[in-house]
């Protein structure tokens, strides 16, 4: 990577409000991102010590409490600094480049993953006899695995696309974390192909996995809807709801933002909360309360804590 670059720091400007709510906004982000880490940790805990929990869905589960739990602490902190420096939080270079990296990585992994989970639930629902020799725990390991891959290259795509550019003006990235149609508006190069690029490669990547997604779910109802006993067809579709409720709400900010003509930047940051700070807690939220057998699992967990402590 090239890197012309006289600028050796960045400021991060953070979200768009009034001074005096810098103090509400530090407590409510603070525990969400809490919340975050301590729900997603509790799924990732749960799913390994409870063997009923030891199937496909919920190894593609605990992937993706890992993905949420670091995805959020690669925003959420910066945007926490923000708030409590008037001036902005800064950032050096190399730290704004590993956050971008991060940042990418983290999230087109997420964006893998979740397709992988739907080619899951179809499996299940529409091949119920044959799911289980299909999805081996070697053919999980090798889905994940190539989920993790496909992210890392992705990245790095985005990463060396922004940051071989030269800057060598203004400095104040109007964000709460280091992405890469903020930080092109301060290179002192043109950046239109760079910007086509990236939004081609964000399109295909993003637009692919939401087609396929779709795509699998149409043949899960249509699968659904062959199931003659009423009872049996709400099981399924409960299967599937809290996958879709988490999908739609990590879909639909990231290609508001990247996938449509011109950007507003105040606009951009707002909507960015949504899948960098309430996307992550929603996993361990949904996953939980939707989802009998990992409630199951928690009650177990709990029993077993305080039968341990009362010994």
């Amino acid at each position: 990577m090239t890197n012309m670059s006289l600028v050796t720091t960045f400021i991060l400007t953070g979200l768009p409000h009034s001074p005096e709510l810098d103090t509400l906004l530090f407590g409510i982000f603070l525990v969400i991102y809490a919340l975050t880490v301590v729900g997603n940790l509790l799924i990732l805990l749960v799913i390994t010590v409870d063997p009923h929990l030891h199937t496909p869905m919920y190894y593609f589960l605990s992937n993706l409490s890992f993905i949420d739990m670091w995805f959020s602490t690669v925003t959420v902190p910066k945007m926490l600094m923000t708030l409590v420096s008037p001036e902005g939080s800064p950032i050096s270079f190399p730290g704004c480049v590993a956050q971008l990296y991060s940042f990418h990585f983290l999230g087109s992994t997420e964006c893998f993953l979740y397709t992988v989970m739907s080619y899951d639930r179809f499996l299940a629902v529409s091949y119920p006899l044959r799911y289980a020799s299909v999805m081996s725990g070697r053919t999980c390991a090798l889905l994940a695995t190539t989920t993790w891959l496909s992210g890392s290259l992705h990245s790095a795509v985005q990463t060396t696309l922004t940051f071989h550019l030269p800057f060598c003006g203004p400095n104040q990235i109007q964000h709460y974390f280091c992405d890469a149609p903020p930080i092109l508006k301060l290179t002192c190069a043109d950046t239109s192909a760079n910007e086509v690029v990236i939004f081609v490669n964000i399109g295909v990547v993003a637009l692919g996995c939401f087609f396929l997604i779709v795509l699998s779910y149409i043949s899960i109802i249509h699968s659904i809807l062959k199931i003659r006993t009423s009872e049996g067809r709400w099981r399924a579709f409960q299967t599937c709801a809290s996958h879709c409720t988490v999908v739609l709400c990590f879909f639909g900010p990231g290609v508001f933002i990247y996938l449509r003509p011109g950007s507003k930047e105040a606009m951009d940051r707002i909507v960015a909360v949504f899948y960098t700070v309430m996307t992550p807690l929603l996993n361990p939220v949904v996953y939980t309360l939707r989802n009998k057998e990992v409630k199951k699992a928690l009650l177990t967990l709990k029993d077993k804590v305080a039968y341990s402590q009362s010994k």
